[in-house]
């Protein structure tokens, strides 16, 4: 047991003993003088909370404060270095020599050397308790009264991000000051209790910002990444809330574990929480460990942290959105916002404290962790390979997310034949290692992170997990490659820049048409460009050759004809090069093989206004993966319609409707699907995405039907005796926790335009539809597509032969069913040009 410092009482008493210490305590404030109310009995929004911040770095020898970004509603970012003064005065001797125990810093490091404690707060906004924490655990850290927190910040820098998602909690703090009256009303059906959707949880753009860890596609992670890799902590934790009805949670974490955790990973992690029970008991809190809350999936804020080499953790406080500032708890009491911050509060401390007392450890593991990884990774497969004859825009946008993560690759240098893992395949197999090929060896310092990215049919320990269990980085970004048991080194560096760049081909002068080949979002960035611009294109439904060039299906023409404006060459030139294209300049219209720039299957792309639904009865999350798609992404307009106006809305003003998930329920009534179906009959195109296309299968007129599940039989008397303690279990046999199939395309269809025949779908559900008689099966579930991650016996059996992407004609327009989300949480990248082909190509 571990010899405690401190007790709880000390947290809330001040030590006063020279006028020097009377003076700095003067000058500086608790959270309740300086807002003036105590912690709890308001909601403090975020402008306050950074002022409060401010106030403390400039009143205390001990913090520093830094912004580091602005989220979408520019609201400022910022992080707080708390440690002794003499420290702060070698602060940046402390954080290089840091990095050179990781070895992402050349040198040797100095004596210089201290534990790193990152504590984030209020990553999900409507989790509102940790940011009213990080000021109570701040002015605990800076007070000059707490002398014996001196010991732990002699050894110890703390750094705190005091809120992680500033949008998404004012968006709740903002909503709930307004129902709240003169107090707290603790009855669960208070309205107060109820937050109106999308909720304040997600950030700007709906987004789970804890599940954004590893992907990176949210401005407030990216800039909060970049920080995080300037320090590379050794403990990180996680601040969230969970039922009201729930006790604490802390560490250790529930199984599975990844195999990439290492020994003293889930080692020091059971020191901490036991360093926390020992304060829990002596209150008598309700807490619990190792279960729910598993570290598997790699994009949470203590798995990713995890796979970077620290020590990371959630705690979870009773709370969240239903809660407000008080509410009453199954056992009859109540549970207020001061109880919540109170418990967090003292996790938070004990977590500085039990590193300190063990920091050399801390250190000597993170220096040895490094080592390992550089010298004797863990790992069946030592070596990943990218094949050189990818596309180029998707190695680019492969090399630049591994720049992101700090993962070093080259250029093989020499051919070598080897046995490898084949990722299109499933299988090993003997292939040939090109000079060309891109190499990533494990033999690096982020060889664990490597490890949990690249590593195929990574083992599940245990099937009850919480997220998605699949998510390997050949098919998320649609690249040919390998995995190799022996180890290869890269010979020769490469940069993502070397594979793509601004090319023209064909004379100068004015040509006929120019011509851009269809592949990648890239190509869907360049058409939405010039079509904003007021260009017109077309697109051929045929391959096709001209000038010696092959060019495939999709390929996009942009005519004279048609584009009279006197800056036409400009403006597609200008574009190209903005977007890194090829431009072919085509002298005439007339081809060697394929359909002539006149041919009806040489389609105009009509500029279509796309809107989509947003509100009431669809998943806000997937709501906005549509809109950030649509708005950051391709950067093309899109009108957001709220559910509770739809049946007042015109739907003839646009061609292009698209359903996030969701159910719908008051929205698509019989009447409203009725006029959906009159609308697409006239010429609309309506996308359906995930959960989308239940609500539209089996209505008149729509030809999707859900599959019948062929192993819901009935059962036999004795198997009807099913144990209660194995219902979980029992119902995972028919659960599919995300995983990659093997999905075969009908690339002759515009919707499956630059792409092969096969497409590696991440598969969110066990939702089963059957192949539609009348309509196009573009994209089918064959038998053994199950490649990668847990998937229910009985659901993969179901999913057999069934379908994921269809179109069905319907009159002059078109429904597109996208059975799987491929914008889901905007990091499937080989997903995207699905989506834009339903756009811009189906039904043209």
């Amino acid at each position: 047991m571990i010899t405690r410092i401190f007790s709880l009482k000390l947290f809330f008493i001040f030590l006063i003993s020279s006028p020097d210490l009377i003076l700095a305590q003067q000058s500086l404030q608790s959270p309740a003088e300086y807002l003036g109310y105590e912690l709890g009995e308001h909601y403090t929004p975020h402008h306050r909370v950074l002022s409060y911040m401010q106030h403390v770095a400039a009143n205390s020898d001990r913090v520093s404060l830094h912004q580091y970004g602005t989220t979408y509603e520019r609201r400022e970012l910022v992080y707080l270095i708390v440690t002794t003064p003499g420290n702060q005065t070698n602060i940046e001797e402390i954080r290089l020599n840091n990095l050179r125990i990781t070895g992402q810093e050349e040198g040797e490091p100095t004596d210089l050397q201290k534990a790193i404690v990152w504590l984030s707060y209020n990553v999900h906004g409507n989790e509102t308790s940790s940011s009213e924490t990080a000021m109570k655990t701040l002015h605990a850290l800076a007070d000059p009264g707490n002398r014996h927190l001196e010991r732990w910040l002699e050894n110890t820098v703390v750094i705190l991000d005091p809120m992680l998602n500033p949008d998404g909690r004012d968006r709740y703090v903002n909503w709930y000051n307004q129902m709240e009256g003169v107090d707290f009303n603790p009855l669960i059906d208070a309205r107060e209790h109820h937050e109106e959707w999308p909720g304040g949880r997600s950030n700007h753009y709906y987004f789970d910002l804890n599940r954004d860890w590893a992907w990176q596609t949210q401005v407030e992670t990216r800039q909060r990444v970049n920080i995080y890799q300037e320090w590379m902590p050794h403990i990180h934790v996680d601040f969230h809330e969970q039922s009201y009805t729930a006790p604490y949670y802390f560490a250790p974490a529930a199984e599975p574990f990844h195999k990439a955790i290492t020994d003293w990973q889930r080692e020091f992690q059971t020191t901490i929480g036991e360093n926390h029970m020992t304060y829990f008991d002596e209150q008598g809190w309700l807490y619990f460990t190792r279960e729910v809350f598993d570290l598997f999936y790699p994009s949470y804020g203590d798995t990713w942290p995890t796979f970077n080499g620290a020590i990371g953790m959630t705690y979870e406080q009773a709370g969240h959105g239903l809660a407000g500032r008080g509410i009453i708890i199954p056992e009859g009491d109540t549970l207020t916002l001061r109880d919540r911050l109170t418990r967090h509060h003292i996790s938070g401390m004990s977590t500085i404290e039990v590193t300190s007392q063990h920091v050399r450890r801390v250190i000597s593991e993170f220096r040895s962790h490094f080592h390992r990884a550089m010298n004797n990774p863990d790992g069946d497969y030592k070596t990943y390979v990218v094949k050189a004859d990818n596309h180029p825009d998707r190695l680019y946008a492969l090399l630049r997310y591994l720049d992101d993560q700090k993962i070093r690759y080259g250029l093989a240098g020499a051919s070598r034949n080897v046995e490898a893992y084949n990722f299109q395949t499933g299988e090993t197999e003997s292939t040939r290692v090109g000079e060309n090929d891109i190499l990533i060896s494990a033999y690096q310092p982020q060889s664990q992170l490597i490890r949990v990215l690249f590593e195929p049919r990574p083992e599940l320990a245990d099937s009850l997990t919480y997220d998605i269990t699949a998510w390997e980085a050949h098919y998320r970004f649609g690249i040919d490659g390998y995995a190799l048991t022996r180890r290869m080194e890269p010979d020769t560096r490469v940069s993502p820049e070397q594979y793509r760049d601004f090319k023209e081909i064909g004379d100068a002068g004015e040509p006929y048409a120019y011509l851009v080949p269809w592949k990648s979002m890239d190509d869907a960035r360049f058409l939405a460009d010039i079509l904003d611009k007021g260009l017109q294109a077309r697109f051929s439904r045929v391959p096709f050759s001209i000038d010696d060039q092959a060019y495939d299906k999709g390929t996009l023409i942009i005519t004279r004809a048609g584009n009279s404006m006197e800056n036409f060459d400009q403006l597609v030139i200008d574009a190209a090069r903005e977007h890194a294209r090829q431009l072919h300049r085509a002298e005439t219209g007339f081809v060697a093989t394929g359909a002539d720039f006149g041919s009806a299957n040489v389609r105009l792309i009509e500029t279509p206004d796309v809107a989509m639904l947003m509100g009431e009865g669809t998943v806000s999350t997937s709501a906005g993966e549509i809109w950030h798609f649509f708005d950051r992404q391709l950067e093309y307009p899109v009108t957001v319609l709220n559910t509770q106006r739809f049946s007042d809305i015109d739907l003839a003003q646009f061609e292009v409707l698209v359903l996030p998930s969701g159910n719908y329920s008051g929205v698509l009534t019989d009447d409203a699907v009725d006029r959906l179906r009159d609308w697409v009959q006239n010429g609309g195109r309506l996308i359906a995405i995930g959960t989308a296309n239940g609500v539209l299968a089996g209505k008149n007129g729509f030809n999707l039907s859900t599959k019948l599940d062929e192993t819901d039989v009935p059962d036999e008397p004795e198997a009807l005796l099913k144990p209660f303690g194995e219902r979980e279990r029992d119902a995972v046999q028919r659960a599919n926790r995300g995983s990659i199939y093997r999905i075969t395309l009908d690339p002759t269809h515009p919707l499956a335009f630059g792409y092969d025949d096969a497409y590696f779908s991440l598969k969110l559900d066990a939702n089963a539809y059957t192949y539609m008689e009348n309509g196009w099966n573009v994209g089918a579930a064959k038998p053994g597509a199950h490649m990668s991650g847990f998937i229910g016996h009985e659901a993969k059996a179901n999913l057999e032969q069934t379908l994921t992407f269809g179109v069905q004609v319907m009159g002059s327009g078109s429904v597109i069913y996208l059975i799987d989300n491929p914008l889901f949480r905007g990091f499937w990248e080989n997903g995207k040009l699905l989506f834009v082909n339903s756009v811009f190509f189906v039904g043209q």
